[in-house]
């Protein structure tokens, strides 16, 4: 019981108060609050049908508050759930120079699904990806983290971007037919999953090759360092869970310093609905390549969205400046496949990391690379290429033209062999195999020391 208030009470008396209804404001079985109406000076006493009035109001005003107390409440866990499940808005790569705007929905809509990641790659390489899953509330972020998260895991396997996009679109088929099972799902849940678009982008510093893929996502801006603003024409797939049409990479070269602008259909939509005066407004904001990218996303905003508004629907930009590695900074040589490739292999590396001033890890790089090589002698064919690529990290990679996986296996104390891989792995901070039409590459990483 709460005590009363002798300072309200004595204000109340000096007022002339003589009467007075207090009705608890109750809603769902919680009390939100109490409503006190009083009446003073020469005015008439409440009455009993004062106190029915007054009731009836609180009760209602009790379910109005407790509804907005719910919905703020799951805004406020959506918004919550969405930002957690988000990278960083910034990332600074070998391969690209990343900023992000991500501004959520305001109003009844409430918070929708759009995402965005940037994802390191083997080789130095990155991939840019944007999503938008359809719908708003929780159920929309949680099916966007769990297409952030499969983006990611297919991102690991180093496919092509039109094997990732599949291999989500399966995804999310999967999704929708679990919802469609469980007893619990609503239509509009099922209805959201199947509304999902994406765009994947792959970007190799070395070769300055850009490979692209989407499913029903609008088209990517590339702006070159000259200024010219260009919408990129790539095949647009359905949207993903729908199935039925295949879906297509499309390849370019970008020059150093080129813009990739990636974003969801409510960065186009916020201002006035006009899709074309806003892909123009987009392009002109695009144009100064070299200023800061958090300028530049800065400066789209304010472009696109109205002044003092919020969006309707979701918005995610992503803006990556590509880079390339310097020629001084990457060694490449084709071995011949013989007996003594690993030898020679073991002198080109000791060769090139003394050039570096990373005599410290030759011995461990000499050991990797050989392995490497041997392997390809024992169990493979064609040519062999040796590459050696400084960055933020020491890259080994050794490429045949064979499809075969190799498998990290613990040998037998009495085995004779099988403990190469194993070497790698233990003397590596990270390796894998990526495949190609060609055939395949498996590549370590190591730590640079430091100064």
């Amino acid at each position: 019981m709460v005590r009363p208030d002798r300072r309200r009470i004595e204000i109340a008396l000096g007022l002339g108060v003589h009467s007075l209804i207090a009705v608890p404001l109750v809603a769902r079985g919680l009390v939100l609050g109490v409503v006190s109406l009083w009446r003073a000076r020469n005015s008439e006493h409440f009455e009993d049908d004062d106190a029915a009035v007054a009731q009836e109001l609180a009760s209602r005003a009790a379910v109005c508050i407790d509804n907005a107390r719910r919905f703020t409440q799951q805004q406020s866990t959506a918004l919550t759930l969405q930002r957690s499940l988000l990278p960083s808005a910034a990332c600074d790569l070998p391969a690209v120079e990343a900023a992000c705007r991500y501004l959520p929905a305001s109003g009844e809509p409430g918070i929708g699904g759009d995402w965005f990641d940037v994802i390191p790659l083997s080789g130095a390489r990155v991939a840019l990806v944007v999503g938008d899953v359809v719908g708003h509330g929780i159920h929309a972020a949680a099916s966007m983290g769990r297409l952030r998260a499969a983006a990611r895991t297919l991102a690991s396997l180093d496919l092509d971007p039109d094997e990732v996009v599949a291999r989500l679109d399966d995804l999310v088929s999967l999704l929708a037919s679990e919802l469609e099972a469980n007893a619990e799902g609503n239509r509009s849940a099922i209805e959201q999953v199947l509304g999902a678009t994406c765009l994947y982008a792959v970007y190799d510093p070395v070769s300055r090759h850009c490979s692209l893929a989407r499913a029903g996502h609008p088209a990517p801006l590339v702006s070159t360092p000259d200024g010219e603003v260009t919408v990129l024409e790539l095949p647009a797939g359905p949207p993903l869970g729908l199935g039925g049409l295949p879906f297509e990479t499309h390849d370019l070269e970008l020059p150093e310093g080129s813009l990739l602008t990636l974003y969801t259909n409510g960065l186009l939509e916020a201002r006035d609905g006009d899709i074309d005066a806003a892909l123009e407004h987009l392009r002109a904001c695009l144009t100064h390549t070299t200023e800061p990218l958090d300028h530049i996303c800065h400066t789209v905003v304010e472009a696109l969205l109205p002044k003092d508004h919020l969006p309707l629907d979701d918005i995610a930009l992503l803006i990556g400046r590509t880079r390339v590695l310097r020629p001084q900074n990457v060694a490449s040589w084709q071995l011949p496949l013989e007996a003594t490739a690993a030898a020679r292999a073991r002198e080109l590396v000791t060769a090139k990391l003394t050039e570096w001033g990373l005599t410290e890890l030759a011995s461990t790089t000499e050991l990797v690379a050989s392995e490497l090589v041997t392997n390809t002698y024992r169990y493979a064919a064609g040519p062999v290429t040796l590459r050696l690529i400084r960055t933020h990290c020491l890259i080994c990679e050794v490429s045949d033209t064979s499809h075969t996986s190799p498998h990290l296996r613990r040998a037998l104390s009495t085995d004779e062999g099988g403990r190469g891989l194993f070497l790698v792995a233990q003397l590596t901070e990270r390796w894998g195999t990526r495949y190609s039409h060609d055939g395949k590459t498996v590549w370590t990483e190591q730590p640079l020391p430091t100064a």
